[in-house]
């Protein structure tokens, strides 16, 4: 992918800490638990890591004010227990950075990872780059300035073996829906054991229905689908739901996720 391409003008933070990450980042958070709870080093993989720290008072993410809908949501009317390790990964970051802070995966990720763990990161847009760089700079991480799936293909599998990838695109190259079942196919057959979880939006166009039914036709190991139904953040926004999609999904995942949905209000 080239520099010219739309994804490189996507920037999170107008988006940081809205529904869709609260789901995505809380059955990140749980699964990555559950794993450091045995004694064995592991990888964590990112193909779309983005900047890994973000302000909800910054003025790109009040234009939107899509956390208000999400984490701000969450922590004002609860739902979700307080020792969930999300919640206690977000509060270890505030407790450093501020109470506007809100991470990002890899920055979540490596606060319940463990100096024996590896983790790569890869983002290519140039600013949000050198501000993961940075984030990350007391964490050991690689950070890679390069296509997230190239990175992923090159390091697959990873040492050590037992990890976990995720895999978070914008979806503005539309694209995406076409070729990531196939990378998906590619990234498990060179590393089987490995944990892949792929995010999606819900849109009201159906967009992401053919990559599932491609991604179910491969009968991947494991494979576990959650998605979770909310209101638009704001008018005549197309997203009105989150979705992941696990290869291998680890002991507990599919109880976590049916917990996490009592989480969002009925629509």
């Amino acid at each position: 992918m080239g520099y010219g391409q739309a994804m490189l003008s996507y920037q999170h933070i107008y988006h940081a800490g809205n529904p869709a990450d609260v789901h995505k980042h809380a059955l990140l958070c749980a699964m990555l638990s559950y794993l450091t709870a045995k004694d064995k080093p592991l990888s964590y993989l990112e193909t779309h890591a983005g900047r890994g720290l973000y302000m909800l008072d910054a003025p790109e993410a009040v234009k939107t004010g899509e956390a208000a809908a999400g984490i701000e949501a969450i922590l004002r009317r609860g739902g979700m227990a307080a020792d969930h390790p999300y919640l206690a990964a977000l509060a270890q970051v505030r407790a450093s950075h501020g109470p506007q802070a809100y991470a990002g995966s890899p920055l979540l990720a490596a606060t319940i990872l463990r100096p024996s763990d590896h983790i790569h990161l890869a983002e290519l847009h140039p600013q949000e780059h050198a501000a993961l760089d940075f984030a990350m700079s007391a964490y050991g991480a690689r950070v890679y300035k390069q296509d997230g799936f190239a990175m992923a293909q090159a390091i697959c599998p990873p040492e050590p073996r037992r990890g976990l990838m995720l895999i978070d695109p914008s979806y503005e190259v539309k694209t995406d829906y076409e070729t990531i079942p196939a990378q998906i196919a590619k990234l498990h057959r060179k590393w089987n054991v490995g944990i892949i979880c792929l995010w999606y939006p819900i849109l009201t166009s159906g967009a992401h229905a053919p990559m599932l039914a491609a991604l179910k036709a491969q009968n991947l190991p494991g494979a576990l689908r959650h998605e979770v139904r909310f209101p638009p953040v704001r008018p005549g926004h197309r997203m009105v739901g989150s979705g992941l999609f696990i290869v291998n999904a680890p002991y507990g995942t599919e109880e976590g996720a049916q917990r996490l949905t009592e989480v969002f209000p009925r629509r």
